[in-house]
């Protein structure tokens, strides 16, 4: 196996001196992402519910010599976040980077799904991740970067039943776009990525249903699922570097070709 980005050596970080802020950090692919964001160089502030998860992850940056902090919130609170920015921006004396990957999921077709989960849904995607922009905007301005993530539940159809979720990650795109636009001026790019990571849950199914998951496999170019740390997370190192200085407002699929597939 490919030794990981953080137990490399990085000469030129590509995010050294950011500050970056993970929401849903403690697994998947928020862990991923923040544990790259950490292997460029960029110190990270870890937000999600559960200390557990986040200390664990904390700790993994921390043993690769970079530095990382635990912050419990719910970001569907709407209380929380002020406190939450107040909180980080104390700890490491400002912030630079921010990616929203907070979202819980809304499963159901749209006559089986219930309003509270519907809701639940759009609080935890879009809600939250408006909140957190504007509460992190002021200090994001001149040089700041925004990733949100969408997903391709959004342009792929899928007759399992998965239209609230693509109607929350598609207003997440919606915001990403309008950002772009009226942050420029501020000096603020912003871009999303629609990923397509392996998972426990995709471990899992694949154990239980090796057809029905080779099938969907068949659907991706590339043959396999992206890895959260060494395949989703450099695409947001990159949205945050300098090297993307003049990308803002795009939505980048993550996914080894598969938004290709129609």
């Amino acid at each position: 196996m490919p030794a990981s980005p953080l137990d490399r050596p990085v000469p030129e970080a590509a995010l050294a001196g950011e500050i970056a802020v993970v929401t849903g950090a403690g697994q998947g692919i928020g862990r991923g992402i923040a544990l790259a964001l950490a292997g460029a160089g960029a110190q990270v502030a870890l937000v999600g519910r559960t200390a557990a998860t986040l200390t664990t992850v904390a700790e993994e940056i921390t043993a690769r010599g970079r530095r990382a902090a635990p912050f419990v919130c719910d970001v569907t609170d709407r209380d929380a976040i002020d406190p939450l920015v107040s909180a980080i921006t104390g700890e490491f004396g400002g912030l630079s980077l921010l990616v929203n990957n907070a979202q819980t999921p809304a499963p159901g077709t749209l006559l089986e799904i219930d309003e509270e989960t519907y809701r639940a849904g759009m609080e935890s995607g879009p809600t939250a991740t408006w909140r957190m922009m504007r509460a992190c905007h002021r200090h994001l301005i001149d040089g700041g970067s925004i990733v949100n993530l969408g997903s391709a539940a959004g342009i792929r159809w899928d007759p399992s039943g998965t239209g609230a979720y693509a109607a929350a990650k598609e207003a997440v795109r919606v915001l990403t776009r309008t950002a772009a636009c009226e942050w420029a001026g501020d000096g603020i790019r912003v871009n999303a990525i629609l990923p397509l990571a392996n998972s426990r849950a995709m471990e899992q199914w694949a154990r239980h249903e090796p057809e029905a998951s080779a099938e969907y496999l068949r659907t991706v170019p590339l043959g396999r699922l992206g890895d959260p740390e060494t395949d989703i997370g450099p695409a947001v190192v990159f949205l945050c570097s300098a090297a993307a200085r003049y990308i803002t407002g795009h939505t980048l699929a993550v996914d080894g070709g598969q938004a290709l597939v129609r």
